[in-house]
C-alpha cells in the first residue's frame, strides 16, 4: 500500500509465505526474477529454511526496526516429511529463526550487515546411523529408516554494500549441522558466495543490470560417507562419491529492460565438481529469463 511510515516500527507477518521474503534478503543477490539464478547465490546455501517443495511455509514473524537496527524473529512449520508438498499445520515440526541487521554507510553509500541463526526441530535421520544400519543389512543407506525427533542448527553472515551509485557488492557465508540429513533446502553444509551488481547507466542503459558471482560449497564428512555408500540426498546421489571436491560456481547475467515492465536476461553458470564429485564436470548451464511486472 502506498504511503509513508515511521522508520522506527514493528511489523507482524502471519500466514503462508516464504521465509526468505523476510529473512536473508540482499539487494544485489536474492531474487531469481531479476538477478542471479543459482540457489546458493540468491540465498545462503546452508540456510535450511522451512518450506514445502514450492518454497512456502505457514508461520509467524516479527520485525522491530529502530535507529540503524532491525531485529527479526519467526516460527515456521516444516514439511511433514523432508522436502515434500505437505506442511505441518500445528508446529509439531518447526523452525525457529532469528536475524539481527545493522545498517551502515561506507564511502557515503548504504550497506547492511546481517547475522542469522536458525534451528530445525523435526524427525530427521543422522547420516552415520543410516550407514551403520545399511552395513548390518547389506543395503543402500537410507536416512528415512533412522529418523527420530532431533534438532539441526545453523547460521549465516550476509553483507551488502554500495560502492558507487551503480555498483554494489555482496557476500554471504553460511553453515549448518552436517551430521543429519538436509530437511528442506539443498545438500550443503557450508557455503560462501560473493559478487558484484552493476547498473548500466555508464552505457546509457540505466535500467539494465549486469552481475557476476562466485560460490563454493561443501558437505560434511558424515554426508560424504553416506553418499559414497550409495545414499541419496534431497537433490544429489548416484551411488558413488569416488573423488570428493568442493563444488564451485561462477555465474554471470545481463538483465535488459525491453520495454517498461518487461525484462529479458541471459545467464551463464560454470559449475566445477557438480554434486561434489570431481569425476563430473565441469559443466556449463545457460539460462534465458523473461519477466514481466505490471
Amino acid at each position: 500500500m502506498g504511503g509513508t511510515r515511521s522508520s522506527d516500527n514493528l511489523v507482524l507477518t502471519g500466514g503462508k509465505f516464504s521465509v526468505t521474503d523476510l529473512f536473508d534478503t540482499n539487494s544485489y543477490a536474492h531474487d531469481a526474477r531479476g538477478d542471479f539464478l543459482n540457489w546458493a547465490v540468491v540465498d545462503a546455501g546452508a540456510f535450511d529454511y522451512a518450506a514445502d517443495a514450492w518454497g512456502y511455509s505457514y508461520g509467524l514473524a516479527a520485525e522491530w526496526s529502530f535507529d540503524a537496527w532491525t531485529l527479526r524473529g519467526g516460527l515456521f512449520d516444516l514439511s511433514r516429511v523432508p522436502n515434500t508438498t505437505q506442511l505441518e499445520t500445528g508446529f509439531g515440526q518447526f523452525e525457529l529463526v532469528a536475524e539481527i541487521e545493522r545498517r551502515v554507510a561506507l564511502w557515503d553509500r548504504d550497506g547492511k550487515i546481517k547475522l542469522l541463526g536458525f534451528v530445525n526441530r523435526g524427525r530427521m535421520g543422522a547420516y552415520k546411523d543410516a550407514v551403520a544400519l545399511a552395513a548390518l543389512n547389506l543395503l543402500r543407506p537410507d536416512t528415512s529408516l533412522v529418523r527420530r525427533y532431533r534438532s539441526r542448527p545453523g547460521g549465516s553472515l550476509n553483507l551488502e554494500q554500495g560502492i558507487t551509485d551503480d555498483l554494489g557488492f555482496f557476500l554471504r557465508a553460511s553453515l549448518n549441522d552436517g551430521s543429519q540429513e538436509t530437511y528442506e533446502f539443498t545438500d550443503m553444509h557450508r557455503s560462501i558466495s560473493t559478487g558484484f551488481s552493476l547498473k548500466g547507466r555508464a552505457w546509457a542503459r540505466g535500467d539494465d543490470t549486469v552481475g557476476v558471482a562466485f560460490e563454493t560449497s561443501a558437505i560434511s564428512r558424515a554426508a560424504r560417507s553416506y553418499l559414497a555408500a550409495g545414499g541419496l540426498g534431497l537433490l544429489i546421489g548416484d551411488g558413488r562419491l569416488t573423488r570428493y571436491r568442493d563444488e564451485e560456481v561462477v555465474e554471470a547475467y545481463y538483465d535488459a529492460e525491453i520495454i517498461k515492465g518487461i525484462n529479458m536476461a541471459l545467464d551463464y553458470q560454470l559449475i566445477a565438481n557438480p554434486a561434489y564429485n570431481a569425476d563430473r564436470g565441469p559443466i556449463s548451464v545457460l539460462g534465458l529469463r523473461l519477466h514481466g511486472a505490471f
